[in-house]
């Protein structure tokens, strides 16, 4: 008796069941492990992260291999990873999801060709990516076989081409040991959760098995080390809907890639009025100040949005809006170490720089330095080289660059936060408290004067002398005078004198270097 050809009807209805089978509703025994664990699935956290109704999956029919032992049995719902395309706030991302409740969120073959042609999609299409890890990179049961990975993987590949061209963020959700911990270190935005998530480049059991060592998770790569201590990520927010607000945010400062404009928003008033800010930055360079109220002062209100705010917390790196149009501030703040640039402040900076000038963001920077870290322990971070990478990333912007010394402005600090004339700044400005030399007055006189006033009738007083003296020809006046600074400006007017100088300038400048196939970073 011959079988039915079955009509299109009923193969649609096949294929939905089959379909049915990876979502959440069928597998409720997985999805109920999830609540249990105060965590969501894969789906659920792509349609928290974008537009009700905009996504669009690719390769949910996705299955296993199943060509050796290890897999011959295994059932891996879309093997392990939803991927597809989703509007967040409008805009189009590709987006890459690891599905922990299948294999912990292991990657297989078919897995891995998704999230590759996912990050091809962003690259093709010129959208950005965002990939919201939990798991354990590639799964065992896959690699173990030559056969699959003697030809490694094309990820770090399509990753590392598309990086300045559109934005990638990553958010670690769980575990995210071994591959996930390298996409992040590509990835333009790294947010984690505090106290659930964990990062590093080997978890627990293969730190044990391959060096002995007995570690928890969270003391291997928890979020107090990863966002704090390292600045290996940018943030850890308390929960998934602060991430997807982070990640939501975060985009919204920059254009879908580098070949367009950044959005722009209704302008807010600040929220510190103007004629606040004279009083925001204290004369006496003893006295300390919030260098974050001086931002919020002179940009749109509640535009502030920081990256590594609790790293390295000398410098400040934060988005914000002048007029409604994103702009990039970067600032020292003498509320940490006097504001002064060691290496974790440099490398902070550095990367900050290169994500403006990627994405077209003008950099404006808030100068009030001491200079660079010394003595041995300083020298032992890698100093040196570390300075370097800032410096060769200030070399290389194209984007409008303003500076404006607020306070200090001293030796080759100065000169690294584009003071001046150092990185051919479109504009450099000064408030009236400002004081730009070479170094420190009072370490200046110690270098040059020490036998000068030791000498003298009375050795505090002519040291004092000397320091009063020198003081006085290090004001922001005198820099002015011989043109080193454009002007110097009233604190009150600054919100206005930024508006008026970058309405002057064109988006970018062109690359005024040689004809080089590329720059080689000190790091």
């Amino acid at each position: 008796m011959s079988v039915p050809t079955p009509t299109a009807r009923d193969l649609a209805e096949k294929i939905a069941t089959i379909k049915a089978a990876t979502h959440d509703e069928q597998r409720p025994e997985a999805m109920a492990k999830r609540a249990r664990d105060g965590k969501f699935s894969a789906r659920a956290r792509v349609d928290a992260l974008v537009d009700a109704g905009s996504f669009l999956e690719t390769g949910g029919l996705a299955a296993p291999h199943h060509d050796n032992p290890w897999n011959a049995n295994l059932q891996a719902p879309a093997d392990g990873i939803v991927t597809g395309a989703g509007n967040v706030n409008g805009r189009p991302v590709s987006l890459v999801a690891h599905d922990f409740t299948v294999y912990g969120g292991s990657v297989g073959v078919a897995g891995s060709a998704k999230g590759n042609r996912a990050i091809e999609r962003a690259t093709e299409a010129g959208m950005p990516l965002v990939m919201l890890v939990e798991g354990g990179g590639h799964r065992i049961q896959d690699g173990q076989n030559s056969r699959h990975f003697a030809a490694g993987t094309r990820v770090f590949h399509l990753l590392g081409m598309n990086s300045g061209w559109t934005p990638m963020v990553v958010g670690v959700l769980g575990s995210g040991f071994a591959g996930p911990s390298n996409y992040a270190s590509m990835a333009d935005f790294v947010v984690m959760l505090r106290g659930r998530s964990e990062m590093g480049i080997a978890g627990p059991a293969l730190v044990k098995a391959g060096v002995g060592e007995d570690i928890s998770k969270e003391d291997l790569g928890g979020t107090k080390l990863q966002v704090d201590k390292y600045g290996v990520a940018d943030l850890g927010v308390e929960t998934e809907a602060e991430m997807m607000d982070a990640i939501r945010q975060f985009l919204s400062y920059l254009p879908s890639n580098s070949n367009e404009a950044a959005p722009i928003a209704e302008p807010i008033p600040p929220s510190i009025a103007q004629d606040q800010l004279i009083d925001l930055v204290p004369a006496d360079q003893r006295q300390t100040y919030d260098v974050r109220k001086v931002i919020d002062a002179v940009f749109d209100g509640d535009s502030r949005f920081e990256l590594k705010p609790t790293y390295a917390r000398n410098i400040v790196t934060a988005f914000a809006r002048l007029e409604g149009k994103p702009v990039a501030v970067l600032a020292n703040n003498p509320r940490y170490l006097g504001g002064m640039l060691d290496a974790k402040a440099c490398e902070k900076a550095a990367r900050f720089v290169a994500l403006a000038d990627a994405y077209g963001l003008p950099l404006i920077t808030l100068i009030d330095v001491p200079g660079f870290a010394i003595g041995s322990a300083a020298e032992a971070t890698g100093l040196a080289r570390r300075s370097g990478r800032l410096l060769f990333e200030m070399a290389h912007v194209t984007v409008p660059r303003i500076s404006l010394s607020l306070r200090k402005g001293y030796g080759s600090g100065y000169i690294a936060m584009g003071g001046g004339r150092s990185f051919d700044a479109d504009y450099a400005f000064a408030f009236p408290t400002a004081e730009i030399c070479a170094m420190s007055v009072e370490g200046a006189i110690d270098v040059a004067f020490r036998r000068d006033y030791q000498n003298a009738p009375d050795p505090a007083a002519r040291r004092q002398e000397l320091i009063d003296e020198t003081r006085s020809r290090i004001g922001a006046a005198q820099a002015a005078e011989g043109f080193g600074i454009d002007d110097v400006i009233d604190p009150r007017d600054t919100r206005a004198v930024l508006v008026k100088a970058l309405s002057s300038l064109p988006a970018r400048r062109q690359f005024k270097g040689p004809p080089k196939r590329r720059s080689i970073s000190p790091i």
